[in-house]
Order: C-alpha cells, then structure tokens, then sequence
C-alpha cells in the first residue's frame, strides 16, 4: 500500500530524479547521438553527485509520509517535515553552472520533495483527519471525566450504561468519518477505532464484574484476603488502562502495567486453594479479567499492518460485499416483476438465508465490519418489508364497518409502497433532483400520518404508529443510500 502511495506522489508531484535522462513510464529511453554529444555531464559531477543522495533520502522519507497518520503538533509530523524541509534547501543549492541539463535535473528532485511536503500538509490537515481528532478528544474528555479522575482521586468509578452508551455513538460516528481511500486516513481512523473499542470492552467487563457478589470475606479463608487485595490492584489498574489507551496517562507505559498485571497472576497462582471450589472460582475469575487486561496492551504497534486497516482485503468485508451482490441481484429482480404488476416473485427464503448469512459474519470486533455488515442487513430487510407491504395491500378487504380513519392510514401505506419502489431503485446522489423529491414525498406522507385523527380508535391508532415507523425507515434508508459511506 505504502509503495502505491508513493508511486502516486511520483506521478503527482513530477518525475522520479533520472539523472537527466528522458523516462517514458519509467523506462529509460534512449537519446539521439546529438543529444549525447550535448550533455557531457558524468555521473561523478559533484551536482548529479548531491541529487543522487537526496533522492536516496526521499525513498526513504516517502514510506514515512505515506503512512503517517498523526497530526501537525506530533513530533514525527515535526520531524518530517524538518527533514524534507532540509532536503529541499540541499536541493536549492545545489551548483547547476547554468546548465540546463542540471537545471532539470534539480527542478524534478525538488518537486519530488515539495510533492511530499504537500502531501504530509494535506492529510495532517484534512477535514476528514480533524474530524477523527475532534471524536477522539470527546471521547477522551468523557473517560477523563467519568472513570480517569474519579480513580485518581480515591472516589468510585460508576460505569453505567449511559457512559457506554455515549462510546457507542461515538465509535458509530468515528465509522461514518470518509477517508476518500487515503492510506493516511483510513489508518487514523482505524488507530482511534480499536483504542475507543478496547475502552468499551473493558468498560463493559467492569460493568459485568459489579454485578458479581464479589469479593468474598475474607473470613471464609486465609486466600479470600490476599485475592481481594489483588481485586483492588485489578481495579486501579483498569482505570491505568483506560487511561493509557485514550492518551491520559502521561508516566505509566503498557509495559509497565503489563509488568503490574503479570505480578498479580504469579501471585494468584501461587495461593492455595485447593479443596474449595468457591475460592478456586474466585481466583479463576480474577485472573480472566486480568488477562481480559492484558489484551488491550498490544495495541502500540496496533494499525501499522496495513492488513488491519485496508478492509478491501478484509475476508469478511469481501464476504459481505458478495452477499450484497447477491442482495442487488434480487432487488432489481423484485423491481422488475413489481413494475409488470407480477407479485409471484417474492424470494423471501433466500433474503431470509442471507440474513442468517450476515449474521454468522465474523466481524472481529472490528467496528468497520460491524457496520458494513449492518448496512447490509439493511438492505435485505428494506426488500423483506416492501414485499411484506405490498402482499398486505393486495390481500386487504376493505368493508362498512371499517373506521374511515384506519382507512385514511392504509391510502397512505399504498403511496407509501410506490415511494418504496423508487427509493429501492434509487442510485444517484443527495445533490441529485431526483433525490430532493423523494425526500419531499416521504415528508409529506408523514405529515398526512400526522393529520390523521384516530378519533379514540385502538386499532387506527397502532397502524398509523406503524405506518410513520415504515416511512421514518424508507428516509433512513434513503438517508444510508446516499451517505457516500466507505470502509
């Protein structure tokens, strides 16, 4: 990936330095006899010399850049920058004697650095990275907050669902956050997915491990004791992690706490509990919320494999963009046979086999699969439900007795189902005419739901409940069509 990257930057940003020789898709072709005789320069000229070692050194400054995925204020951002920044005063001085040849020669090396220079600049500074960061400071400042600061000053941390649920939001918003395929993107937003992923697991094991009558009274056996003093290492060094994982740690390193956490576990396996079954189950379940720690500490070197953010490649994301295949297959089918007014196409089994398909997708706890996968579902169920609509306004028998109010409801479930229709088949964009008009029908059924009045009938008043949910659903959909979302 690093090395595509850089290939683009050299077709960008000028001509890979050749010595002065003319390249045509980077072979070197050969000059005329005149041309020859017009450049006598030799490799061993101090200026062709000097070139030669700067371009040595943006081969290697450029995977650097290609990767880099921090911002303007890190120190490799700095560093970079002053070297390539360096670079391109070595070239600025370099002696060209006048001579055109050199000239060229110096002017493609120097594009080559500013290219770099340029590329480092926009990815540190693109909206899209500024976004990530923006989430990620939210996301700190709430750790900070509610479990980092009430640790370090000796209170109680309480984990409660709203605090999971605000992460959650989070994360979801962090995988809506477009990359535009940038190496450097994709591996910021990936690096701030796994660490906020990793803080809600441990979270989550936290909130588990309160429900628990644990620990145990030490009056049971002289172990309970020493257990329960390490449930209490166990739980500062949660906070510890948290705050490691989200940067609000300023001394203490992953290794460090992985050094802590496996002092606890020897001392652990060295207390004697056997004959109690009740403290050996006690022991073993300190020492899986130890090791649930423990695996959160590898996360430094977490989204340098370009495997791990580069879902392309990814076996579930190819398993699931085959099911959406399948999914499209059977969407223009359903399209087709509906627009004929034939009704007898209705492949409900096998949308039903791959939404059990999608649910055995291993996602990996990666929140990048989670999502794909659940914008596939999406898509499968939008189909379930214009087919189950359309069946039940085919099978429905009106009658006298019928409220005119629920039928003012199901009028609306019938335009309802032809807007369905176009939005199923819908394939353009939000600044799309087509697109605003869609939007504009579906608001305008919702306001007709509005303006039914039951008029106190039960049954007029759960279909209308229904009817606004269908087209709420139909919007979101349209909505998810056109939000341009990438891995």
């Amino acid at each position: 990936m690093c090395a595509n990257v850089f290939g683009v930057l050299k077709s960008l940003f000028g001509k890979p330095f050749d010595g002065g020789k003319r390249m045509d898709h980077g072979v070197p072709q050969q000059q005329h006899p005149m041309e020859q005789q017009q450049q006598p320069y030799h490799p061993q000229h101090p200026a062709m010399m000097r070139l030669y070692e700067v371009q040595k050194q943006v081969e290697s400054l450029g995977p650097q850049v290609c990767t880099f995925s921090g911002m303007q204020s890190d120190r490799d951002y700095k560093r970079l920058e002053r070297e390539l920044t360096r670079l391109l005063l070595d070239v600025d001085q370099v002696d060209t004697e006048g001579k055109p040849e050199l000239q060229g020669a110096r002017k493609r090396a120097a594009q080559e650095v500013e290219g770099l220079l340029r590329y480092l600049e926009e990815n540190a500074t693109h909206p899209s990275r500024l976004a990530i960061e923006e989430l990620s400071d939210k996301a700190r400042q709430l750790i900070d907050e509610r479990v980092v600061v009430p640790q370090r000053s000796g209170g109680v941390t309480e984990i409660g669902d709203d605090l999971v649920d605000t992460l959650q939001e989070l994360v979801l918003r962090l995988t809506q956050v477009k990359t535009e395929g940038r190496v450097p993107l994709r591996k910021a937003r990936y690096r701030a997915l796994t660490r906020l992923c990793a803080v809600q697991d441990v979270l989550e094991g936290r909130t588990q491990q309160q429900t628990l009558s644990l620990p145990l009274s030490g009056e049971t056996h002289e172990s309970v004791s020493r257990i329960n003093q390490v449930m209490v290492k166990v739980s500062v060094a949660r906070s510890q992690l948290v705050a490691l994982l989200m940067g609000l740690s300023g001394r203490d390193s992953c290794a460090h706490l992985s050094r802590i956490l496996t002092e606890m576990q020897v001392e652990l396996d060295a207390l004697d509990v056997s004959g109690n079954a009740a403290i050996r189950n006690y022991r073993k379940q300190v020492v899986e919320e130890i090791n649930g720690l423990l695996k959160h500490l590898d996360l430094e070197g977490e989204g340098e494999d370009t495997r791990r953010y580069d879902l392309a490649q990814n076996n579930s994301i190819r398993e699931i963009e085959a099911v959406r295949a399948h999914v499209s297959h059977l969407r223009e089918g359903v399209l087709r046979h509906c627009y004929m007014g034939d009704l007898s196409f209705r492949p409900k089994a096998e949308l039903q086999s791959l939404l059990t398909h999608l649910d055995q997708v291993d996602t990996a706890k990666n929140p990048c699969i989670r999502e794909a996968r659940r914008r596939a579902v999406v898509e499968v169920q939008a189909i379930v439900t214009f087919l189950d609509l359309r069946e039940a306004l085919v099978c429905r028998q009106t009658g006298p007795s019928e409220h005119p109010s629920h039928r003012s409801v199901w009028l609306v479930l019938g335009s309802l189902s032809d807007l369905q229709a176009q939005v199923l088949g819908f394939d353009g964009k939000r600044a799309d005419k087509s697109y605003m008009m869609l939007e504009e029908l579906l608001t305008k059924q919702l306001l007709a739901l509005d303006a039914v009045d039951p008029q106190g009938d039960e049954s007029t008043k759960m279909a209308r409940k229904q009817a606004v949910k269908f087209a709420q659903n139909i919007l979101n959909y349209l909505d998810m069509k056109t939000d341009e979302w990438e891995y």
